[in-house]
């Protein structure tokens, strides 16, 4: 009989005790900055969850570009010591298909500069439509500045007759065949933003039928072809 209260006694002393703080809780040992599996571990979860979310970003802008340096500018300023030197850097990236920018940036470092003006370049692209993959719908004109360019469409097999600037923006952006010509300022700078200009300017006649509610073998047979079949099969090669 003694032995069963003294078990009854242990069970309750049991029972009746307070329980002790869990790991990770709001206790003495979680709410502290060292505590283990307090705050610091939620803490840690949302950088293992940034960590993962990088990670696909980066996973879904893997895509390939063409980055291209047309220009470094080299500048010295005199200070105390001697001189202390800054580079300037312009860019262009383009993916070949289509899509093309510029950039400029500038640093102590010529590494660095060139990193700023790709990192520039990457968030300025534009669109361009290009006719078949390989040339531009029409001729266009682009004016900035003191530069002005003049570019026109050209048959398969004439290649890219442009220079310096104007040339690494056709190769980035995927245009094969193309002739220009640059009148004015030779400055890199205004060149390329003359380029864009004109580049932004291009329509292709699937863009113009939409905007006119019409259809494409309207436009191109309107345009002077030889027979109504010729343009429709036409309008079904356009695909952009």
């Amino acid at each position: 009989m003694a032995d069963e209260i003294e078990n009854q006694a242990a069970v309750a002393s049991t029972e009746s005790a307070p329980e002790a703080p869990r790991e990770g809780g709001r206790g003495r040992g979680g709410r502290g900055r060292g505590g283990p599996g307090g705050d610091r571990g939620g803490r840690d979860g949302r950088r293992d969850g940034r960590g993962r979310r990088d990670d696909r970003r980066n996973e879904d802008a893997g895509e390939e570009l063409v980055e291209k340096l047309v220009h470094i500018n080299r500048v010295s300023k005199t200070v105390k010591g001697g001189k202390r030197f800054g580079f300037a850097a312009l860019v262009v990236v383009g993916d070949g298909k289509g899509r093309v920018g510029f950039g400029h940036g500038k640093a102590r470092e010529v590494p660095e500069a060139i990193s700023k003006a790709t990192a520039s370049a990457k968030k300025a692209m534009v669109r361009v439509p290009l006719k078949e993959g390989r040339t531009l719908h029409h001729d266009g004109m682009g004016h900035f500045g003191a530069g002005r360019v003049y570019m026109r469409s050209a048959p398969a097999g004439t290649g890219i007759i442009a220079g310096g600037p104007m040339r690494a923006i056709f190769e980035s952006l995927g245009v094969h065949d193309v002739v220009t010509k640059s009148v004015g300022t030779n400055n890199p700078y205004n060149m390329i933003r003359a380029t864009f200009a004109a580049l932004t300017d291009q329509t292709s006649p699937k863009s113009v039928a939409q905007r006119r509610g019409k259809k494409i073998a309207d436009l191109l047979g309107n345009a002077g072809h030889a027979s109504r079949a010729e343009a429709a099969a036409e309008a079904e090669a356009i695909t952009e």
